[in-house]
């Protein structure tokens, strides 16, 4: 059998993973009985249902919502980009399995694809085996269909969703409770509920609650419906955990065009401009959305408002983070005597560094270049179990290429987090890295992942065989 291996490396300090990923599994639907009222019970299937027959989440009514979390197992031909970052699964690998699956001859198999579909995102004793490999000591787990939870209609609805997921989420944390915590989902349709959820995670010792960033049909957090929310917040000492994902809004009323988040103007001009990447759609709209929420939390003064609320941005990245607060400190400079709210007490990068705390992926390297600024407010994220995720070993490596102080290492990759979730720091933790894992026959060779990273390797035949340009473009018949 081949062999990965991997280079020795050691760390003195241990690791917080503050935003990884679980998939949903079916089995939250089929165990839903035991965890909610018979009302509660009955208004998630006409809201939120997962139908085992067909393998379909049906969403207000839609069958095929969601992003496919609960098609677990792995699917011939498909690489499942949900459960795929594993240990070892670095990018260049991913890209040769994806160069594979392109031709029918060497597709992914029914085996293949139920090996790269890691069982740690819906199964717990599957996930300590992999963060010991990872180099994760701790972690903090979150759903991946965030988009789908906004946008159900029913309130009750939503609030059995909620409720069934973190029963679930909970029970998967007991496998280890001093490695593996949850982050709860709120039903925000209907902020009663919300206030009665939170409460009854804080009491299991949740430490956060998922919120979008600006939630759907124009649900932004400085409305005054939701000051419940945030007082509930200040007195469990609930983290507000913001999280976005990319809200393309296919789960939006029929009419409905009142509102549209950042991520669904940039996926419009995608379309609309026919541009060939999915950069935009991939990055820009996470940084678009939770940059929308810095600013309208800032400048409207809503810190000051909740003095003990607490926050994390997730899965943003962090660089665009530091022109942002000066931008907002500027302005607030300039424009303060126009100002129609209440004058601010602090400056808004003042009151970010006071209350929030952002998250950052392993192979950012401009935080690691800026720790003055990042110093206190800087949280490692793997985004495990996802396509872009990556161990914390990237991540050390990425800072020690930086000339990072290992001080520095051990706030960014751990201690930061803690401090913010009141977490205990481990009494024993990983030290040396894994080098060496056994892959099947089948694994790309060295060779194979070089021919991958070429870019006339993603194209299923070479660019203009078989085609002739007509008004300067390809198309069907003739060589170019």
């Amino acid at each position: 059998m081949p062999t990965q291996e991997f280079a020795p490396m050691t760390k003195d300090f241990p690791t917080f993973d503050c935003d990884a990923h679980v998939t949903e599994p079916p089995w939250i639907w089929e165990r839903a009985k035991d965890w909610l009222t018979k009302d509660e019970l009955e208004a998630l299937k006409t809201t939120m249902w997962f139908d085992q027959k067909t393998k379909q989440l049906i969403v207000n009514g839609h069958a095929g919502a969601g992003l496919g979390s609960q098609r677990i197992g792995g699917t011939p031909g498909v690489v499942n980009i949900l459960s795929l970052a594993g240990p070892g699964l670095k990018h260049d690998i991913q890209r040769a399995l994806n160069v594979r699956n392109l031709h029918p001859e060497t597709a992914i198999s029914q085996e293949q694809a139920a090996y790269l579909d890691h069982k740690g995102s819906y199964e717990p004793q599957a996930r300590l085996r992999d963060m010991d490999v990872q180099g994760i000591d701790q972690v903090m787990i979150i759903p991946t269909d965030i988009d789908t939870y906004p946008w159900l209609q029913n309130a009750v609805g939503a609030k059995a969703m909620c409720k069934a997921y973190n029963e679930w989420a909970y029970e998967y944390c007991q496998a280890d409770p001093e490695r593996i915590f949850f982050a709860a989902l709120l039903p925000m349709q209907d902020p009663v509920f919300a206030v009665e959820e939170l409460y009854r995670v804080a009491d299991k010792g949740c430490r956060v609650g998922l919120v979008r960033p600006v939630d759907a049909m124009g649900n932004y957090p400085i409305q005054p419906k939701y000051e419940p929310v945030w007082q509930a917040m200040q007195e469990t000492g609930v983290v507000y955990g913001m999280h976005p994902f990319p809200a393309f809004g296919a789960l939006k009323p029929p009419g409905y065009t009142a509102q549209y988040s950042g991520a669904e103007l940039i996926a419009r001009t995608v379309v609309t401009s026919s541009l060939p990447h999915q950069f935009l759609t991939n990055v820009q709209n996470f940084q678009s959305e939770a940059a929308l929420w810095v600013v309208m939390v800032l400048m409207s003064g809503f810190f000051e408002q909740y003095p003990k609320l607490n926050a994390a941005v997730f899965e943003a990245s962090s660089t665009w983070l530091s022109f942002l607060l000066d931008e907002c400190d500027k302005m607030y400079k300039l424009y303060r005597n126009e100002r129609e709210l209440p004058p601010l007490k602090r400056l808004p990068s003042e009151t970010f560094f006071a209350h929030c705390v952002t998250g950052f992926e392993g192979d950012e390297a401009p935080p690691s270049r800026l720790p003055e600024f990042y110093g206190d407010i800087l949280a490692w994220s793997s985004d495990v179990y996802h396509h872009d995720g990556d161990d914390a070993w990237r991540a050390i490596e990425m800072m020690r290429e930086c000339n990072l102080a290992e001080s520095h290492q051990t706030k960014f990759l751990g201690e930061n987090a803690r401090k913010l979730y009141h977490i205990d720091t481990p009494k024993t933790f990983i030290r040396e890295r894994v080098t060496e894992i056994e892959r099947p026959d089948w694994w790309p060779s060295e060779a194979e992942i070089q021919r991958a990273l070429e870019p006339e390797a993603s194209l299923v035949r070479p660019y203009g065989e078989g085609a002739h340009r007509v008004n300067g473009h390809a198309a069907e018949g003739d060589r170019v």
